[in-house]
């Protein structure tokens, strides 16, 4: 089993920066012209697969009725909870939360932010959703459009990265990375798109 996954980041949200989460914020007007840009370069799929939550669902909902592709709305691939700092940015944390924004980056499997999802929940949803993508898409290439920290969480186990390292890995706004994906959650691989990362 074996499954050919694109990834893309939603683009820039109406509330911009920040720890948005379980927000359901919608793109900008920049936001919707980056990820038209993103997917242009990217293809052709026979599947998508969405995070239900508005900033990635809505242009999901777009490219499908598009390109004539079946869409699928996921919700174990929705963001990590980040609980109270929901919506607030890591320079307003500094100000009062400095500590355990400073535990949460050099660690976040061991240290959740106050009332948020545990790294090891969010993981395994995410293996979950996985699993479900794998049944269901076996010998297809799929674009999966997410999170920020959903792909950071898959690139990261593909590259082989300790989970200390998860937050070093970067991901743009409407950035669109390659994986295979094999018949385990932990058999992910990296591939060059269109022969570039």
């Amino acid at each position: 089993m074996s499954v050919q996954l694109d990834l893309l980041r939603h683009g820039m949200t109406e509330r911009g920066g920040g720890l948005r989460g379980s927000l359901d914020d919608e793109l900008t007007a920049e936001g919707w012209a980056q990820m038209r840009a993103a997917v242009a370069l990217g293809g052709p799929w026979q599947a998508l697969v969405s995070s239900p939550l508005r900033r990635c669902a809505a242009f999901a909902e777009e490219l499908a009725a598009r390109l004539g592709l079946p869409l699928q709305l996921e919700a174990d691939l929705r963001e990590l909870h980040f609980g109270t700092w929901e919506g607030r940015s890591t320079a307003e944390l500094m100000h009062d939360q400095a500590a355990e924004l400073g535990r949460f980056w050099a660690d976040p499997y061991a240290f959740t932010p106050p009332d948020g999802e545990p790294m090891q929940c969010f993981e395994a949803r995410i293996d979950a959703a996985l699993q479900r993508l794998r049944q269901n898409h076996d010998g297809r290439r799929v674009l999966l459009i997410g999170h920020g920290g959903v792909i950071r969480l898959l690139l990261a186990r593909a590259r082989g990265l300790q989970r200390n390292q998860l937050l070093a890995v970067e991901v743009a706004h409407a950035s669109l990375h390659g994986l295979n994906l094999g018949a385990v959650p932990a058999a992910l691989h990296e591939r060059a798109l269109n022969g570039k990362n």
